[in-house]
Parts: C-alpha cells; structure tokens; sequence
C-alpha cells in the first residue's frame, strides 16, 4: 500500500470509529460529491454523514489534525465550486443527516433548526401554525439548505421587504477548524435563549455568507413571524430594460412588496411558454387553497387557468410583486401604491399569473435544474445600492459585447434577472445557457418523469470554454464595481477585493478560527496563511 493510501485508510479507521461505520459513504456512490451545478473538480478522499454537532466536531477535529482539508455540502445546489475540494486529500461532510427542526417558540417567534433543514421543511412545519419566515426560502428551497443559506446568501421569497437568511438569523452553532463548538447570539450567553444577536459585537455577523471558510454551521435559530393573511399579486410589461428596472428599484425602495422582480424578454418568454400551460391549471388547487375566502379562490382559479401563459406579445421586460400584510384593506393599498410607481415608470398591466403561481407553490421540485430544451445555466450575482444599478448593468453589457457573435456559434444564450432586496439593495443576475452533456446533479435532482421527456445533448468543450471566459469577464466587472455576490464560493475574488486594514482583520479570524488554512480552501480566495506574519 503506497503512502497516501495508507494515509486515507489510517484516517477513514480513525473517522469510522468516532462516528461509527455508517457515517462514511461509500467510493461507489461519490459521483454526486465531485460536481456541483456548474462543474466539476477533484474528488474528495473521504465522505462523511455525520448525524450530530459532536460528530461534525469528532469529524473536523480529526481530519484536520491529520492535514486533511474539510468542504461542507448542503443541498449541492452550488455553482460556484463551493464545497468542491481543491486536493484529493479532503474530507467532505455531508450535512443531509442534520434535518431537525430543533424547536418552535411561538411566544417569542423563534425557530431552530439544525443546518441540514431545507427551506421547504420549515415552510410545511410553520403553515399549519399559521407562521413563516419572514424572508421564507429559495428558488432551490426544496433542496437548498438553511446551513448552505446562511454560508451563501439565500434570498428570494419575502426579500424586497425582510432582506435575505442573513437578516434573520438571531445565533448560529458551528464547529471551527479547531474543532471547538462556537455558539453566536444571545444564547451564547450563559443562560441566554435564541432571540437577539447585538448585545456586544455581532458574532453572528462573521459567519454568514463566509462560504464555509471560517468553520462548519451545525444549528441556526431564525426569526418567525406571523403568516400574512392577506395578499395581493401584480405584473406589469415594459418596452425597455430601462423603464423596468427604474421601476424595480422605486417599487424595492417602498417597502410596499414583499418580492419584487422583473425578468428579461428571454426570461419572460420561456416563463410564459404555453406548453407550461397545463402545468399551471394543475396548480389551481393551490391558488384556491391559499386564498382565505373559498369562492374567491376559485374566481383567482379560473382567471388564471383563462390567462394561462399567453399575456404579452412582443420582447418585453416584464415585472412582478407580491404585497402581504395584515389587513385586506392594507395589502390593497399597497397594492395599489406599487401598481402607481410601476406605471408611472410606464409599466403596462398584465396577468399576475407569474407571481401568484409563485406563492401557490413555493417549493417545487428543481426541474428546473434543467431548461426545457435540456440545457445547462449557470448563473452570477451582484448586488449594489439602487443608484449603482445602471453603470453596473451598462458595464456588464459591453464586457459581453465582444462574445455575442462566438456565442451565436457555440449557441450560448444569456438572460437576466433583477430582484429589489430589503428597500436599500438591487440585485442584477446574469444567467448563462448552453448544451453540453449532464452532470451528475442534471440526472440526479430532476423529477425521473421530467428527465424522461429531454434528451441529454453532446458533449460542447467549446461552448462550456466560451462561458468560462465570459464569467470570468463579468466576475472582474463585478469586482470593478465594488459589487457583493451571492455565492461567494470559490469564483469570486472576494479577499483581494477589500481594501488591506479590511483583509488583514479577515485574514487574522481565519487563523484564529482555522490556524492550517483547512477549513473550505479557496473559498472567499486565497487566505495563504503560511507567508502572512
């Protein structure tokens, strides 16, 4: 046996004992582990599932006294190379057997959770309460993780008014590179409860969006709220980009809406495909479920079913909102003030099939993983305050000028999304798609019966080349820009980009926190402990 096998037989002994034979996945079911939703890299040497706090710990502890690195995957809907190992000679955790809902205070609306639950869980455990989140998941929430969130940035449904899962998270439990069981918030005090994370420095606020960096999330407590018990959904059309994301960012700034957006013509049209159609008229059960009066349920029903996908001509951008509050009499006035900014920005009215479709059934499964055609996408994010938006948006356009002709050939195609988070942030995300053959999350995460309908396309080197280089363009614009992203994983230059008193504070946490440089190597950048004093 050579010496790194050894190495790995020594340490999968050590890591089987501490955490039981069961804890650790076999080779033959890695394939999942070495890709993401983007790409592929190095295979991690061991896998472990660990079921507890003290078996992240063991795990941690363990590996990393052996040299070994450690990446964290949640739900695996990364595309960033979050959890993808940088050497053969990591130990990736597998954090799936963390799914506990911890506990639920309704008296002083806080939920805990360990890292493993998905968005979705908590959805289903809070509504029958008459409860939610307030910013309440994710595209990705049947799948995507709280633990995953919180290391990178989860947002969407509730954001333009409740911000992302960093805004409401009041404490987090982690495991750091020491394999010490930090607690943040208030119930880091002794005999403090979950409920309140600024009394002294916000601890909490270092171990969000840190991409697993700076140690391993095992439990968060996030805050509740009551569920809204009314709602109002709108759309609107644009001629240009322009009027729409004027629009997007006065309707954000409000405060009127709990989730506003606004789609491309290329997003729109494939949002709108009459071939979805029936789909949507599956949904009604839904839509008329989650209207508290019955007979208005079924009115919203059939006028959806009746408008089905078939609602503008033309290449228009498109915007979308949902108010939620209290009140009938509430919700409709804010309904009414977001429908005056839009139109005043010269938004025309349309069917709000889109965003009450949304509502009706936040957590479907992720076919979408997939286009309809059996497309790949991956996408990138930058958020900057309103006033940023446009040279952000004009710098963006013109560093992808130059590809359009080669991405006609290789048959790349690029979308754009605008999402309006908590009054004060715009958030722009440029989608890349492509054919090119599946990975294993493409074959793994879609319904068997949605696979069954799409053919995987040919392997397209040229084409996935063509958007390696484009991303990078856009990433570098990003960070010319000052720009925050989503994701941070492996892809942006998050480090290099602070200014030096920033880094060196952040390098000096790291090896506080992970004095080896073994926690998630790579992620936010290149800490490079060894030559820093």
């Amino acid at each position: 046996m050579n010496t790194a096998a050894n190495q790995t037989a020594l340490l999968h002994d050590a890591l089987s004992q501490a955490l039981g034979p069961n804890a650790l996945i076999s080779k033959a079911d890695t394939a999942l582990y070495t890709t993401d939703v983007y790409s592929g890299g190095t295979a991690p040497g061991l896998i472990v599932r660990p079921a507890t706090q003290e078996q992240v710990a063991d795990a941690v502890r363990i590996s990393t006294q052996a040299g070994w690195a450690i990446t964290q995957r949640g739900g695996g809907m990364s595309y960033t190379g979050g959890y993808l190992p940088e050497r053969s000679e990591t130990v990736m955790l597998d954090l799936s057997a963390l799914n506990r809902i911890v506990s639920i205070n309704e008296d002083d609306l806080v939920i805990t959770v360990e890292a493993g639950v998905t968005w979705q869980q908590i959805w289903e455990a809070l509504t029958p309460r008459g409860l939610r989140l307030p910013f309440f998941g994710t595209f990705s929430g049947s799948r995507a993780t709280v633990g995953g969130g919180l290391s990178n940035g989860a947002l969407f449904m509730g954001t333009a008014r409740y911000g992302s899962a960093a805004d409401i998270v009041v404490g987090i439990d982690l495991v750091d590179g020491r394999g010490r069981c930090i607690r943040t918030g208030q119930a880091a005090f002794d005999n403090g409860r979950p409920g309140f994370r600024q009394y002294g420095p916000d601890l909490t606020g270092l171990f969000v969006h840190d991409a697993g960096a700076l140690g391993v999330k095992t439990q968060a407590s996030l805050k509740m709220m009551p569920m809204p018990e009314a709602a109002e959904y709108g759309s609107l059309a644009f001629a240009t980009q322009q009027e729409a994301i004027e629009a997007l960012s006065a309707i954000g700034r409000s405060g009127y809406c709990e989730e506003v957006y606004c789609f491309d013509p290329a997003t729109t049209q494939r949002s709108l495909d009459s071939a979805t159609l029936m789909k949507d008229i599956g949904r009604l059960s839904n839509v008329i479920r989650s209207q508290s009066n019955l007979l208005r349920g079924l009115k919203e029903g059939i006028t959806m079913a009746v408008a089905g996908r078939r609602f503008v001509e033309g290449k228009v951008h498109t915007l979308h909102f949902v108010c939620a509050g209290r009140s009938t009499a509430g919700v409709h006035d804010d309904f009414v003030q977001a429908t005056r900014l839009a139109t005043a920005h010269g938004g025309v009215i349309i069917s709000n099939t889109i965003p009450k479709a949304a509502r009706a059934n936040p957590f479907e499964p992720l076919n979408g993983i997939l286009g309809a055609d059996g497309e790949r996408w991956a996408a990138l994010n930058a958020k900057v305050p309103h006033s940023d938006s446009a040279p952000l948006i004009a710098a963006t356009e013109a560093a992808i000028a130059p590809y359009r002709e080669r991405m006609a050939q290789r048959g790349v195609t690029m979308s754009f999304l605008y999402i309006a988070i908590a009054q004060h942030v715009f958030s722009y995300e440029p989608v890349l798609r492509w054919f090119d053959e599946w990975l294993p999350v493409h074959k793994q995460v879609p319904e068997p019966a949605y696979l069954a309908k799409l053919t995987e396309p040919a392997a397209n080197p040229e084409g996935r080349a063509l958007v390696d280089d484009i991303r990078s363009q856009v990433v570098a614009v990003f960070a010319e820009h000052g720009a925050a992203s989503n994701q941070i994983g492996k892809t942006y230059p998050m480090l290099s980009s602070l200014n030096p008193d920033s880094r060196s504070v952040l390098i000096a946490l790291k090896r506080e926190l992970d004095p080896e440089g073994l926690m998630n190597p790579g992620a936010l950048g290149d800490f490079n402990l060894s030559s820093v004093g």
